[in-house]
């Protein structure tokens, strides 16, 4: 589907604010309300929004402790079987396959050392082909994404 200026002006303010009523947002785009809805409506359907969420601060669930892994894998391992052994662990926040040295990299997200270490020891037995992982812990989050500063 091909996007027009609207579409696109329509998705950096429903990014910007999720939860901004049709009629705001339709005040941004120079579109009435319905008119609003009926374009994410389309934008929904053909799969441009993929659907709606609620972010919580982990930190607010007393989750304080946050590190990226490297996962380095002996041979050949499918991405669909990383994603099924990452899904078993619940501090596993994203996951993604990689260039270089590592197969996989994930951000994890739990509530304290002992339970990243535990995290961690899932992680290596979930998928046979584990052979290491690297692991850095967040010392200071400074940029969450594009539209989020730390200590805003």
């Amino acid at each position: 589907m091909a996007l027009d200026e609207i579409d696109r002006s329509l998705l950096e303010a429903l990014t910007e604010d999720g939860r901004a009523s049709f009629a705001t947002l339709g005040s941004r785009v120079g579109l009435s309300a319905p008119a609003v809805k009926r374009r994410v409506d389309r934008l929904v359907e053909t799969g441009v929004i993929s659907g709606f969420t609620v972010v919580v601060d982990p930190h607010h669930r007393g989750w304080t402790t946050e590190a990226y892994v490297e996962v380095h894998c002996q041979g050949t391992i499918s991405p669909d079987v990383l994603r099924e052994a990452f899904l078993q662990v619940p501090q596993v926040h994203a996951a993604a396959t990689v260039s270089g040295a590592a197969d996989a990299i994930l951000h994890l997200v739990a509530e304290d050392v002992r339970d990243l270490e535990q995290a961690l020891e899932r992680v290596r037995a979930g998928a046979a082909n584990v052979t290491q992982t690297e692991t850095s812990i967040v010392l200071s989050r400074l940029v969450h994404d594009r539209h989020s500063v730390a200590g805003s």
